[in-house]
């Protein structure tokens, strides 16, 4: 899910997961079982309050460490940016850990696997390769999989950590709690963001505002946008979830036919979309045409690539633009922060390359551009959190230790984000740094994210 400030809701790899969600979500449907049986506990049993041991994957001197991978192959045709040499990327933070001393005198044994994240099935093989194959402790990476089979598959029936992006709430919460750990914010709690930093502003009060979903997000829309919207004095709206699966929309955008004339008639100011799919082209351009004054908020901010696609084809009025979400730091910010600086300098010591900064725009072969800023910086995110849990745990590295100390971490240095970020009992999305930030198609050279209100420490 990015240049576009670091900030991860369902964003977490870059912008371009967007282009996957849509792919999995709305152009194709696939599917797959969750991951067969149970594997071994990563724990060894000892006295109440102690658990001494070695997780699965840990010896004395190794914690062999699972890193899944999109293969952009599989989906370039449906993105203009795509990463290369993924695998040297992270490989360079983690030779920067091991020559380090590694984690409590472990070195990390990284097991590369590249999977198709159209569908899941691709996603479900990461989970079973990777856990009963190589039976390594813990997976990291961009495992992606809309449905949460895959990451349930991983953390309960499995018993492994997964640190990775583009989570929603309800998907950690089917995993036994601290097994999970998102590196950014989920959708849920960032709407309650974004509407927190709305009523410290007012900009809603008394307005009439509609909530828009697809199926996946009914809790979502019902149970956290509604509520919250009255919450802040808005006059919430009919709530439309739309029914989208697989490849076939027609039924969802004749739904939205239906919602936007009873908008229309209602005389909503705002809507607020919920997920990747609503929010994805063809419903947001249905919607602006036929309501082109009404202002939308949006729980995710993937909408940076159509955006920046719709300003790439020279779409005028672009149905993007002002549409605001929470974020984090600018690019601008971002790039002179410690740190991008932090993360920067280990990429170039091991790879010998430069690292481009958020702002860069690197072109790829076949007319794509390459995002080697993302890769740089999900890869310093996760091993560098990775290292920081598993350092605190100490010698005896197993899940029961994992989960006490992520339950008890408190601030967390979350590299390649913002400088506000935490882990406690029942958080485990780390990001704290949020802003209200809206798209500007003016920002050079494609659009990007323009600040609305400074940036704040916002940890509920």
């Amino acid at each position: 899910m990015r240049a576009e400030g670091r900030l991860r809701t369902t964003r977490g790899v870059l912008g371009l997961v967007i282009g996957f969600v849509v792919v999995a979500s709305l152009l194709t449907a696939c599917g797959g079982s969750s991951g067969k049986g149970k594997g071994s506990s990563s724990t060894t049993a000892a006295p109440a309050g102690k658990t001494a041991g070695l997780g699965v994957g840990v010896t004395p001197t190794e914690i062999k460490l699972g890193v899944a991978l999109v293969d952009f192959n599989c989906v370039k045709q449906f993105v203009d940016s795509i990463r290369v040499d993924q695998d040297k990327v992270y490989q360079s933070f983690i030779d920067d850990i091991n020559a380090k001393g590694g984690i409590a005198g472990r070195r990390i044994v990284p097991v590369y696997d590249n999977y198709c994240p159209i569908g899941n099935a691709g996603a479900l093989s990461v989970c079973t390769k990777l856990t009963e194959d190589d039976k390594v402790f813990a997976i990291t990476g961009n495992l992606f999989d809309s449905s949460g089979d895959a990451q349930t598959c991983i953390a309960k029936q499995h018993d492994r950590i997964l640190l990775s992006f583009n989570m929603t709430q309800p998907i950690i919460d089917r995993s036994p709690p601290g097994l999970i750990i998102y590196p950014g914010a989920t959708n849920e709690r960032t709407v309650r963001v974004v509407l927190e930093l709305l009523q410290k502003q007012g900009t809603l009060r008394g307005k009439r505002v509609a909530a828009m979903g697809a199926t996946q997000e009914a809790s979502t829309v019902n149970q956290v946008i509604v509520p919250g919207l009255r919450r802040i004095g808005a006059i919430p709206a009919t709530p439309a979830v739309l029914s989208i699966s697989g490849s076939d929309t027609t039924a969802a955008l004749t739904q939205l036919d239906s919602f936007i004339e009873r908008w229309k008639g209602d005389h909503v100011d705002a809507v607020f979309l919920s997920g990747d799919e609503v929010s994805s082209k063809q419903f947001v351009t249905k919607l602006k045409t036929a309501m082109p004054n009404v202002q939308l908020y949006v729980d995710n901010t993937d909408v940076k690539t159509p955006a920046q696609d719709a300003v790439k084809s020279g779409v005028k009025p672009n149905p993007y633009e002002n549409i605001t979400s929470a974020g984090g730091p600018t690019p601008q910010e971002y790039d002179q922060s410690e740190h991008w600086r932090y993360c920067a300098a280990i990429y170039e010591k091991y790879t010998g390359k430069r690292a481009p900064n958020a702002e860069e725009v690197v072109p790829g072969p076949d007319g794509k551009t390459l995002d080697t800023n993302g890769s740089i910086n999900d890869a310093c995110q996760v091993l560098s959190l990775f290292h920081d849990i598993a350092a605190r745990v100490g010698t005896n590295l197993n899940n029961a230790n994992w989960v006490a100390t992520v339950d008890s971490f408190g601030h967390v240095d979350n590299k390649g984000s913002g400088q506000f970020a935490s882990l406690r009992k029942g958080k485990y999305d780390i990001e704290d740094t949020f802003r209200l930030e809206a798209f500007d198609s003016s920002i050079p050279q494609m659009g990007n994210w323009r600040a609305v209100t400074a940036l704040e420490n916002i940890t509920g």
